[in-house]
């Protein structure tokens, strides 16, 4: 049984997804992207064969007992169809205690039907059949076992009268109504899932609303194994899912294109289960946009991804631990033929790098700042004048005054240090002049003899004159561009002197001049060179790919 999912995209080419039993797709998306108008569209297009689980709607029993009979089961499934294809059905759900009751009433038939099998084959003497129907696990204990493994510790039984009750790390029994919202939940998950006809497409909607993750992923995998004759698609807002299931196909839903109410168009991609990428990476990707910025610094307290995302905010921007988890995550997505409609770029610190090193990696989508470090940025001289003039507007201090003070506050904080700052830049270029001599290739099979001569008391007398010179001369935009400054005093003292309490309060400051002042956001952007005409240039590229590209996807 193979399911055909169009799915129309604003490029005005359909991404076309064959969807066979065995299968499972994940849909991710953010709210708002479109994923439940996508969801009522595939249910349309599937109706008679499809089985719809909204998971996040009405959980709640009306009581323990049945209380439908077989001619209102079968009704009640025949109105519930019908309003499951009005466009309304996306956000409104009609009769949401009947769909709960349905799906206990499915359960406890198929254990009943079971029961009628045995009893049939025990009463025409057919004991081979009787052993063969007993060794199959009926749906109730499926379910219970299920429940067992997704770390939830209630078991469900059918007592007296059809009731089902419930019993919880071997308590006494007590009502299924009685249960949690989570459990009553992941009860009505996997009894819709095991009592589906054969060959249904199952099409579950937001299972993570009343669960928490460490029950809903080993629940779902648990019942991905159990129905192999049905195909499924999961929307869900769990990132973590695909990297559960790694032999699902991933859509990804960043957005859509409405006509009045409805949504006509889709902006959708599929991530092939089989890319040679590594579950940090593939997990970045599923929660990014199109443009991903990959930047240095921890994820949590990094000072590069709060600026860059006000800076480049078309983009998603990922902190990665260090220069080299950006370049490898940059270059790893630039290589993989799936990541087509993706674009990735890098942006590290210019750490003092030699021109030759910045090229290599630029050519391979990996930018740097035009200063040391990311502090280059937020305390460039010019963003220190306007912050100082934003907050004299304030306070009523003069602003001109605030700026010099600052100036002359950082460069007596990083005197005492000249020696060392200049030290640290020297080694980088020592290091660079030595490696630029190491022997070629033909010059190893030429056997010919190689001397390395480097005048290192040479190279750090010129860096120290450089960085004495530029502190003598109140320069202190080379100085911060081109020294790790962060190791001295420096970027305190000019947080004070401009009237701020701490480093913390003042890149606080910049951030939000970067959200009001659209002059200082163009300034920001020009200290890094063409990343943004790049990116935007990207874009158009990416854009056009895809309007010429066949949107069938196996």
């Amino acid at each position: 049984m193979t399911f055909n999912l169009s799915i129309p995209r604003g490029n005005g080419i359909a991404l076309d997804l064959a969807i066979k039993a065995g299968e499972v797709m994940l849909m991710l998306g953010a709210n708002g992207t479109g994923k439940s108008s996508l969801m009522h569209r595939f249910y349309s297009t599937h109706i008679h064969i499809a089985r719809r689980i909204s998971a996040h709607r009405q959980t709640w029993f009306e009581s323990n007992a049945i209380t439908l009979s077989p001619f209102a089961r079968n009704q009640t499934e025949t109105n519930i169809r019908s309003v499951d294809s009005d466009p309304r059905a996306r956000w409104m759900e009609y009769d949401s205690a009947s769909r709960a009751s349905m799906a206990i009433y499915d359960l406890v038939d198929a254990e009943n039907v079971q029961a009628r099998k045995i009893a049939g084959a025990a009463y025409g003497d057919d004991l081979a059949r009787v052993k063969k129907l007993a060794k199959e696990d009926p749906p109730i204990k499926i379910v219970n076992e299920l429940l067992r493994l997704s770390n939830i510790p209630v078991t469900i039984t059918v007592q007296e009268n059809s009731n089902i009750m419930a019993s919880k790390n071997g308590s006494a029994p007590y009502s299924i109504a009685e249960l949690s919202d989570g459990e009553r939940n992941a009860i009505l998950i996997a009894a819709n899932v095991l009592t589906a006809k054969q060959g249904s497409l199952l099409l579950i909607d937001e299972p993570e609303r009343h669960l928490h993750r460490s029950i809903i992923s080993p629940l779902l995998t648990l019942l991905f194994a159990k129905r192999p004759d049905c195909a499924f698609v999961v929307s869900t807002h769990d990132l973590m899912l695909p990297l559960d299931n790694p032999s699902a196909r991933t859509l990804l839903v960043r957005g859509c294109t409405y006509d009045g109410s409805t949504v006509t168009a889709w902006d959708a991609d599929v991530l092939s289960p089989d890319l040679g990428i590594d579950d940090d990476l593939k997990r970045d990707i599923l929660g990014a946009r199109r443009r991903i910025l990959f930047v240095e610094g921890d994820a949590e307290r990094s000072l590069d991804k709060p600026l860059y995302s006000l800076v480049f905010p078309e983009v998603s921007v990922i902190a990665k631990a260090s220069c080299r988890d950006v370049e490898r995550a940059v270059f790893s997505i630039r290589d993989a033929d799936g990541f087509h409609w993706l674009d990735a770029f890098g942006l590290v610190d210019n750490d003092s790098r030699a021109q030759s090193e910045l090229d290599r990696l630029k050519g391979g989508g990996v930018y740097s700042t035009a200063a040391f470090s990311v502090e280059g940025v937020y305390y460039h001289p010019e963003i220190q004048r306007r912050v100082a003039e934003r907050h004299a507007a304030t306070t009523g201090d003069d602003f001109n005054k605030c700026f010099a003070d600052a100036t002359s506050a950082a460069i007596t904080a990083i005197t005492p240090h000249v020696k060392r700052l200049s030290e640290r830049i020297a080694e980088k270029r020592v290091r660079e002049e030595f490696f630029a001599h190491i022997p070629n290739k033909a010059q190893i099979a030429a056997a010919e003899s190689v001397s390395i001569s480097i005048d290192v008391p040479k190279i750090v007398e010129a860096e120290r004159q450089r960085l004495q010179n530029a502190l003598d001369a109140g320069d202190l935009t080379t100085v911060i561009s081109r020294y790790p400054v962060r190791e001295t005093p420096a970027l305190k003292e000019i947080a004070l002197k401009l009237g701020l309490q701490s480093r913390d309060q003042y890149e606080g400051a910049v951030r939000r001049l970067l959200m009001d002042d659209p002059n200082a956001l163009i300034f920001v952007r020009s200290l890094f060179g063409t990343l943004a005409a790049d990116i935007a240039a990207d874009t158009t590229n990416a854009e056009t790919h895809m309007t010429s590209t066949s949107g069938i996807v196996a």
